[in-house]
């Protein structure tokens, strides 16, 4: 059994506060796809996610981004 990170209840609790616009930048600039799919589940348990969709789709957006394979390497 995993530990949920900090980052996903900290996100959570940002949105559960009202402050959804620096939630979003914190997804956009999620660590990993654990960390994304940890905060899904928090939100849907607390049916967070039905109540902010933007979020809903940043989310997922970002599990898609961060599972696919990069175009190119940094030099």
């Amino acid at each position: 059994m995993s530990r949920q990170s900090a980052w996903a209840t900290k996100v959570a609790a940002l949105i559960q506060g009202g402050n959804s616009s620096a939630a979003l930048a914190q997804i956009k600039v999620a660590p990993t796809v654990k960390d994304l799919r940890d905060l899904r589940t928090l939100l849907s348990g607390a049916n967070l996610l039905s109540k902010h969709p933007n979020v809903d789709a940043a989310t997922a957006d970002q599990i898609v981004a961060l599972s696919s394979p990069r175009l190119h390497r940094s030099p």
